[in-house]
């Protein structure tokens, strides 16, 4: 049986990853994931893997379409600025059909912004980011035992639907030090009829490609590609619903923030207030259900974020404007306080927040 050990989130990842099988890494340092690339630096040569420090985000990232293509577990990670540069390698990626996890430690923009936390990539992550009609499998952990677990969920769901996943983390999860369990290591040595791998002369040559110049051929290609979508909006929604039951007014929120709302739900439930919270696991794809059902029986939601407010169009959304959202936020790298989450609910609940 494993013993929980104490790791940065960053640090939980890359173990996570090795453990998950990753045997092949690439990126470049940018703050505040640099530790996750320090520890692959370290692992990967001991357990006979690749680390290799590129270029640059986008040699990088090219690189992860090279070996995804073969069949193997890899993965790159970076902080925002590193993620938009890889976004036409994502795009491409995604447009081959492979499996492969983005990590994205995210901070403070837009442009160089800061090194401080943020929630500021929703709309890169969850709407596309590069070109062309895509989705990532977004998932995005609120502690650090989530930051391995959910690594390794990401791996087996690209796999599984041959998609790219991302782990959307924040600055603070990265940083932040708690006793995790990480998996145990798993055998993920399947053969991948589709790779790129040598044919032995046993069958015919596997192609990996997303060009496609004939458009009837392309649009094609998009429907089917959709459908897998459908299947992963329909089997794969992870979320966490607290204190939903008797709640009157609900809290819709990811990450540090969630965490942050969990402790103001308590102040609240202490004067009377009933307040729960859904918490967002995987952002794409959104937990539509549980909170278009929430929308039947609260009487309003405040959304929190590190962010001028990107979550909350989904929110909307997925209610179908039946009861006020409202936003309580910081931005730039700040987070919102307690005292903060508690002061908008109040507002809304009197009529005065918007």
């Amino acid at each position: 049986m494993s013993e929980k050990v104490l790791m940065k989130g960053n640090e939980a990842i890359a173990e996570s990853a090795i453990r998950s099988g990753c045997l092949c890494y690439f990126g470049y340092p940018i703050t505040p994931q640099t530790e996750l690339a320090a520890y692959m630096a370290k692992r990967m040569p001991k357990i006979g893997g690749v680390f290799l420090q590129a270029e640059s985000e986008i040699s990088a990232i090219n690189m992860v379409y090279g070996v995804a293509g073969a069949g193997k577990r890899v993965m790159t990670s970076s902080s925002s600025p590193g993620v938009s540069l890889k976004q036409e390698g994502i795009s491409y990626i995604a447009g081959a059909d492979l499996p492969a996890v983005i990590v994205n430690v995210q901070r403070g923009g837009p442009g160089l912004g800061g090194i401080q936390p943020s929630q500021s990539d929703y709309f890169q992550a969850t709407k596309g980011g590069g070109h062309g009609d895509y989705h990532l499998i977004v998932l995005t952990p609120s502690s650090v035992q989530e930051m391995a677990d959910l690594t390794s969920l990401a791996f087996d769901l690209a796999d599984k639907y041959r998609v790219p996943a991302m782990l959307l983390a924040d600055g603070t999860m990265g940083q932040m030090m708690e006793p995790v369990l990480l998996p145990e290591p798993h055998d993920v040595t399947v053969e991948k009829s589709w790779a790129v791998c040598g044919t032995q002369m046993k069958r015919e040559h596997n192609i990996i490609n997303s060009l496609y110049l004939s458009p009837e051929v392309l649009e094609k290609t998009n429907f089917e590609r959709y459908e897998r979508y459908k299947q992963i909006e329909e089997n794969e929604v992870r979320y966490e619903s607290y204190l939903m039951d008797d709640a009157e007014y609900c809290i819709v929120a990811f990450g540090i923030a969630a965490r942050v709302a969990k402790n103001a739900i308590t102040a609240m439930r202490k004067e009377g207030i009933k307040v729960g919270l859904i918490r967002p696991i995987t952002v794409w794809p959104f937990p539509v259900k549980p909170i278009r059902e929430a929308a039947d029986k609260v009487k309003g939601f405040v959304c929190v974020e590190l962010s001028m407010g990107q979550m909350i169009d989904d929110v909307k959304l997925a209610s179908e404007c039946k009861k006020p959202v409202v936003l309580c936020n910081r931005a730039g790298g700040m987070i919102p306080s307690v005292d903060q989450i508690i002061e908008t609910t109040k507002k809304m609940i009197e009529g005065g927040a918007r």
